[in-house]
C-alpha cells in the first residue's frame, strides 16, 4: 500500500463531491441493492438498517461524503475510522470480504452517474477505495489479535449460554451470558458491546450489537434489551435460562477511561442507559472518588429500567448524584425511587445542574435526545471533545455543522 493516494487520484476524488452531495443516498442504496445479491455477504450486516427508510445508507453516504472532502486530510476522520473498524470487529468482517464491496461501490457509482462517472472517476475511486480499505483491514487485524489474546479472549463467534433472565421492567429484561466452555472472559471496558448472533426456530441468521450492562468481571456479561425489533422480540420471547447464543469479542469505541480524572455526566434515555450503568457500577467499585452524575430519562415508572440498582450503587458512593426524569410522572408506578424531575432532559438543565466547565458527557439513547443534547451542550460552551455519545445504528457525527 503506498503511503498516501496519487496526488490526480485526489483531484479526481474531490470533483466528484458536488455529485456526491447530490447523488450520495442513491448511490449507497444501489451499492447495497448490488452488494446483497451474495446472500453470504447480505447475512453479514444488519437487515434492519437497511431498505429505502434505513439509516445505513444514509449513513453511509454521509461517509463517503466526508472522505471525498478530507481526502487530503484523513486525520479529520481518525475517530470515524475507529468506530468503523470496531463495528467490522463485532461483525467479523475479513479482508476476503471488501472485493465485493468494491466492486458493488463502483457499479452503483457508474449507475447512479451514468456518463459523468468516466473510466478516469472510476479509477480514481477504486484506488481511493483500497486505501481506505487497507487502513480499516489494518486496524482490524489489531483488534482481532487484541481479543484474541488478551486474558479471556477469543477470535470469532462463540458459544455462551443464558444463565438467567431478570424482568427490569415491563418492557427491559436483562440476559445473563456464560462462556459455554466455563472459561473466564474478556474485561471489557465499561460502554462497550457484543454482536450476538441469533439463529433457529425457523429465524433467519440476526446479528445485533447488545451494550454490556455491567462492569466488567472477567467471568460474564449482561446485556439488557427492550422489546422492540425482530432479534429483541425473539430475545424476549424464546431465549430462557440454558439457551446458548453466539457472541464476537467486546468492541466499541464509545467507553470510559477509569483513570479519568475530570468529572464525568452519564445522560440517557429509554434502553439507553446499558452502556451508563456498567460506567457507573465500574465507578462504584473501582472509583469511588470520582464526581459522577447519573441522569436517566424514562417516559414513566412502568418502563423505567434498574432505577433500583443504580440507585443502591449511589447510596453507597457518596460520589455518585442521581437524577431521575419522567416524561409522564402521573403514572410513574412500579419503580422504587420514582423519580426526581418531570419532563425531559434538557442540555440547559445539565449545563446549570452539572460541572458543564470540566465535566466529560456520556450520551446514549434515541438519536433526536441525543442531537438535541448534544447540539445543545456545545451552544453553550462544551467542548466537543467532551461531548461522547453512543446510539444504536449506523454511526452518525451530531455535531457536524
Amino acid at each position: 500500500m503506498s503511503a498516501q493516494l496519487a496526488p490526480e487520484t485526489i483531484q479526481l476524488v474531490k470533483a466528484t463531491v458536488p455529485a456526491l452531495r447530490q447523488h450520495g443516498l442513491a448511490i449507497t442504496q444501489k451499492m447495497y441493492e448490488h452488494l446483497f445479491k451474495n446472500e453470504e455477504i447480505r447475512d453479514l450486516f444488519n437487515q434492519s438498517h437497511q431498505g429505502a427508510n434505513g439509516s445505513q445508507p444514509k449513513a453511509l453516504a454521509q461517509a463517503i461524503l466526508a472522505y471525498a472532502e478530507n481526502i487530503e486530510n484523513l486525520g479529520a476522520l481518525a475517530l470515524a475510522v475507529e468506530r468503523i473498524a470496531q463495528k467490522h470487529a463485532g461483525l467479523n468482517i475479513l479482508p476476503e470480504h471488501y472485493p465485493f464491496v468494491a466492486n458493488a461501490l463502483l457499479q452503483a457509482i457508474s449507475d447512479i452517474l451514468g456518463d459523468a462517472a468516466s473510466d478516469d472517476i472510476l479509477k480514481a475511486w477504486g484506488e481511493a477505495y483500497w486505501f481506505l480499505a487497507n487502513i480499516l483491514i489494518g486496524r482490524e487485524a489489531e483488534i482481532y489479535r487484541e481479543t484474541a489474546t488478551v486474558p479471556g479472549g477469543w477470535a470469532g463467534w462463540r458459544p455462551f449460554v443464558i444463565e438467567k433472565v431478570e424482568p427490569e421492567s415491563s418492557v427491559i429484561c436483562s440476559f445473563y451470558l456464560r462462556p459455554q466452555d466455563g472459561g473466564a472472559v474478556i474485561s471489557h471496558k465499561p460502554g462497550q458491546y457484543l454482536t450476538v448472533l441469533l439463529q433457529g426456530d425457523g429465524l433467519p441468521p440476526l446479528k445485533r450489537n447488545y451494550t454490556i450492562s455491567c462492569a466488567p468481571n472477567g467471568r460474564y456479561y449482561r446485556i439488557t434489551v427492550k422489546r422492540e425489533g425482530r432479534a429483541s422480540t425473539w430475545l424476549h420471547e424464546h431465549a430462557a435460562a440454558g439457551t446458548v447464543l453466539e457472541v464476537s469479542p467486546p468492541a466499541g469505541d464509545f467507553h470510559l477511561d477509569v483513570g479519568q480524572s475530570e468529572p464525568i455526566v452519564l445522560v440517557s434515555g429509554g434502553v439507553g442507559l446499558t452502556p451508563m450503568v456498567s460506567m457507573l457500577e465500574t465507578v462504584a467499585e473501582k472509583r469511588p472518588d470520582l464526581p459522577t452524575w447519573y441522569v436517566h430519562g424514562a417516559l414513566n415508572g412502568a418502563v423505567h429500567a434498574m432505577g433500583s440498582h443504580v440507585r443502591g450503587l449511589a447510596q453507597r458512593s457518596p460520589n455518585i448524584d442521581v437524577k431521575v426524569f419522567y416524561a409522564d410522572a402521573t403514572s410513574a408506578v412500579g419503580e422504587a425511587g420514582g423519580c426526581d424531575e418531570e419532563g425531559l432532559i434538557s442540555a440547559d438543565w445539565l449545563h446549570r445542574n452539572t460541572p458543564s466547565d470540566r465535566a466529560t458527557y456520556f450520551l446514549c439513547g434515541p438519536k433526536p435526545f441525543l442531537r438535541d443534547i448534544a447540539v445543545g451542550l456545545r451552544d453553550a460552551g462544551v467542548s466537543p471533545d467532551r461531548i461522547r455519545y453512543e446510539f444504536f445504528g449506523p454511526a452518525d457525527d451530531l455535531l457536524a455543522a
